[in-house]
């Protein structure tokens, strides 16, 4: 396991080394100069050769990209054009109001659709199943702008059990502001994960050692909890861990309609005010996490399915 596991990480290098030349390219060589972003487009020419030896712009693309990948090693993204602050400051604070939502919002929204998708797959076929997949759906397919502009206008402003928007940092004051978004980011998320474990329940259902358990009169109840569950896990794992990445930057909408100021809100403002060096940290972030992701999945699949083998 140690070892596969130091393979991954030397093989993840030449992925990161890609992924920061296509994001470098994009930011600095296809989105233009950004010093007339910042100053606009009547700067003089003492103040544009002024910002450009500040912020690195007037050395060659590979020391500009050099620099780029220290960034990335040492998590040092430099400062914001819009607020002057340290990036890595500003991820750090932006991240406690973040997972504050996206924990809990992800950990119930996953054993709920683990649990109904199991029960529906027991009984599928029957009515149940019929109409939990149509709920499922239904839900799936309204926006999430349609539930949050829903929960605000009716558990909000209409019946006042929630906060329209706002955050506080300390606890338990804080819980009070997350308990709607967080309900908006379980309904929104739930229907698709139903939808992907009950099939994937289901299908396991059809592999012949299901029907030789049958064929041997063991009862259904056991061959569906101690065999289809245990080995329909590869995929609802894969699924889990894949939406792993996204808890930091996956609720932009609703950090930015109930004013939460995590990572998601802070990413939003960077897109309005053109500030391309919280984008590019954003966008590198998520990249990084994404790659740790996949390592983690393949490391779980040993521990949820002894056939497969780490190589």
């Amino acid at each position: 396991m140690f070892a596969y596991i130091v393979r991954r990480l030397l093989n993840t290098i030449p992925i990161i080394f890609g992924i920061a030349l296509i994001i470098f390219v994009l930011f600095n060589l296809v989105g233009g100069d950004p010093t007339y972003t910042m100053l606009g487009k009547h700067a003089t020419a003492e103040q544009v050769a002024a910002v450009r030896a500040e912020y690195g712009f007037d050395q060659p693309q590979y020391v500009q990209f050099g620099h780029y990948l220290k960034q990335i090693v040492t998590f040092d993204y430099g400062r914001s054009y819009s607020s002057r602050q340290e990036i890595s400051t500003m991820i750090a604070r932006g991240i406690g109001p973040s997972l504050s939502l996206a924990l809990p919002a992800f950990f119930i929204t996953t054993f709920l659709a683990i649990t109904i998708g199991l029960f529906v797959a027991y009984f599928r076929g029957r009515w149940i199943d019929r109409v939990v997949v149509v709920l499922c759906v239904f839900g799936m397919s309204l926006p999430m702008l349609a539930y949050i502009l829903f929960g605000q206008y009716f558990f909000a402003y209409k019946l006042g059990w929630f906060p329209i928007s706002g955050f506080e940092y300390g606890f338990p004051e804080r819980i009070n502001y997350i308990v709607l978004p967080a309900i908006i980011w379980i309904m929104v998320s739930l229907g698709y994960d139903v939808r992907f474990f009950r099939t994937a329940m289901v299908e396991e259902t059809s592999q012949d050692y299901v029907r030789t358990a049958r064929a041997k009169g063991l009862p259904e109840r056991l061959v569906f909890f101690k065999h289809v569950l245990k080995n329909s896990m590869v995929p609802i794992v894969t699924n889990v861990v894949i939406e792993i990445p996204l808890l930091l930057l996956g609720a932009f909408l609703l950090e930015g309609f109930f004013g939460i100021p995590g990572i998601g809100s802070m990413t939003i403002d960077a897109i309005h005010n053109s500030d391309f060096p919280v984008i590019k940290a954003m966008t590198t972030l998520q990249a990084l996490l994404f790659i740790l992701g996949s390592l983690a999945t393949d490391i779980i699949y040993t521990l949820v399915d002894p056939r497969v083998s780490l190589k």
